[in-house]
């Protein structure tokens, strides 16, 4: 055990190995433990007659987003022991690693005893989910105590931010854990966004432009948009986790050529889960080989994220075709896509999402001069912060014609179930996409805090400057490890709404606290459009909004613990 005063750092790396991992795997059970009680004593202030209440959940929203976090810190500490364990055993543990693990412990415990960000100004305490101090009991153990007193010191930050610098143009700080093919895959799309989309997409942002139609070309070329599809239809059938590589390396590029394989991965699933046969076998190599580019159409002007109150109606008329009537707003990538998987209320006597339904509806490519050439379709740009490249529209629909054989399955009614079930690979993609702006923005910052001179040393030398940084590659290793986690669990035919939704609730406030710290280590500079971290400021903040907001993402993962 490491003695009061004793730098965790200044050990050897013989002597540090065996402790560290005994230290954090004996913490692990005093954090389930208050999370075990928080859970006991937030389901008692939301059950009513016996049962868990929406209206008690939503009046007691604190403390149940609370609980939302702290199974995410919970789970987010195991997987981090995990990445440890497997490493050691292939020898792999090396003192960058051991330096990420026992920072994050150290500061996770910290913050599961005295408070949990939800953003910057909502912290979460013991005290809002019903405990007081005794819940941290396990707390007081002689290896939680070490940790929290030791394990995210300055010295800690320090040293790992000077193997940073040794490592400079590494393909990312510490080792992912995963496996040769998965790196390989890695290191193909790390170069290519190093060569084609990294010198490029500060111009795209700025002048806010469309990502030229080359860079679509040439990702189908490499597969991306056929990714997870089955080789049956033409795609590669590979695992979500290489979705998660792809997505992290490219949104490390640019967010918006990161995302471009999201509305194609969104309608596979789509179509995979609920289509009829012959709708698997017309549209799925077509998505694959990007034939055809998709657009999802589910957000209505006064709906946001309650999807089940859209009132855009389809009607069927008498050849068994539809017509679409209503307004869509947020639709990213609408203009040029070939196909809309549209969102309709087929049961006009319905006020939820019983009755809705989904289409495969075809559309015409627009151009800059008539983006939306379609018949009883209409559409202007909302101008955007950032999350640029594709561009966002407002959509009309005036008696647009959609075909019966486009009806999602065949059958009416089915359209939120259908939807529900690509959830889980939409936030793992996302939360994949915040690694990698997180990840953007820590190369970014390091780069400047090197180069950046200031009274006679660069600002890397400076321990807040170094600690910004330190924190950032600690954190983004925490949220890449729960995301692969949770990528793993899908890819293994497991449930994973759960952990997909704490990846993408945990790596969406990563994104922006990397971004927030390395405008702030630019300074002045940071604010100056011609600087790239600027950029990644404005794409970063959409993470925690799109795919679910984080507070209707913690409210989803407080239903299923507390259900």
């Amino acid at each position: 055990m490491a003695h009061d005063g004793q730098d965790m750092t200044q050990m050897t790396t013989s002597a540090i190995l065996p402790e560290l991992l005994t230290l954090t795997r004996a913490a692990l059970p005093a954090v389930e433990t208050v999370f075990e009680r928080a859970r006991d004593a937030v389901r008692e202030m939301v059950t009513e007659d016996g049962r868990v209440s929406g209206a008690l959940i939503e009046a007691n929203q604190t403390a149940a987003h609370g609980l939302a976090w702290l199974a995410t810190y919970n789970q987010s500490l195991q997987q981090m022991q995990r990445w440890a364990d497997a490493l050691a055993a292939d020898g792999k543990f090396g003192e960058m690693e051991q330096l990420l693990h026992q920072i994050a412990f150290g500061e996770y415990l910290h913050q599961v005893a005295g408070g949990i960000p939800m953003n910057q100004g909502e912290v979460v305490r013991l005290q809002d989910m019903g405990l007081g101090w005794d819940a941290l009991s396990g707390f007081q153990s002689t290896e939680v105590q070490t940790l929290m007193a030791q394990a995210n010191s300055q010295a800690a930050r320090t040293r790992l931010v000077a193997l940073m610098e040794d490592q400079a143009g590494a393909t990312m700080f510490g080792a992912s854990g995963l496996d040769e093919e998965l790196e390989m895959i890695r290191d193909q799309f790390r170069r290519y966004a190093q060569e084609k989309v990294e010198p490029n997409a500060h111009d795209w942002h700025l002048k806010d432009e469309l990502i030229p139609i080359e860079i679509i070309e040439e990702l189908a070329e490499m597969g991306v948009f056929g990714l997870t599809i089955p080789e049956e239809f033409g795609g590669f059938g590979l695992s979500k986790a290489s979705m998660c590589v792809v997505s992290e390396e490219l949104s490390r590029g640019y967010i918006g050529v990161g995302s471009l394989g999201t509305r194609s991965e969104i309608a596979a699933e789509l179509i995979i889960a609920g289509g009829t046969d012959e709708q698997k076998a017309n549209w799925l190599p077509k998505l694959a080989s990007a034939e055809i580019l998709p657009t999802a159409v589910f957000t209505e002007p006064n709906t946001g994220s309650d999807l089940g109150s859209l009132r855009t109606r389809a009607v069927k008329n008498a050849d068994g075709d539809y017509e679409i009537t209503g307004n869509k707003t947020w639709i990213t990538h609408a203009a040029r896509t070939h196909v809309m998987t549209l969102l309709a209320r087929t049961n006009p006597d319905t006020t939820d999402h019983r009755g809705l339904s989904m289409f495969l509806a075809e559309k015409t490519p627009g151009t800059d001069e008539n983006p939306f050439p379609t018949p009883g379709m209409t559409g202007g740009e909302i101008e955007v912060l950032g999350y640029r490249g594709m561009k966002e529209y407002e959509l009309g629909f005036d008696g647009f014609k959609v075909k019966g054989e486009n009806l999602l399955g065949g059958e009416e009614g089915k359209g939120f179930k259908q939807l529900m079930e690509t959830f889980e690979s939409a936030r793992i993609q996302t939360a994949a996409r915040a690694i990698g702006v997180a990840q953007c923005a820590l190369d970014i910052a390091m780069q400047y805090a090197q180069d950046r001179k200031q009274f006679g040393k660069s600002l890397i030398n400076f321990p807040r400057v170094s600690g910004k940084l330190a924190m950032m590659a600690v954190e983004i290793m925490i949220a890449r490890q729960l995301t692969y986690f949770s990528a793993w669990e899908k890819d293994h035919g497991q449930r994973c709404d759960l952990e997909a939704g704490m990846a993408k609730l945990l790596g969406a406030r990563v994104a922006w606290a990397a971004a927030d710290n390395g405008l702030q280590i630019h300074g002045g500079n940071g604010f100056a459009l011609e600087y790239k971290i600027s950029r990644v400021l404005c794409d970063a903040r959409i993470l925690n909004i799109f795919e679910g907001a984080a507070e209707i993402q913690a409210q989803v993962i407080a239903r299923r613990l507390l259900g």
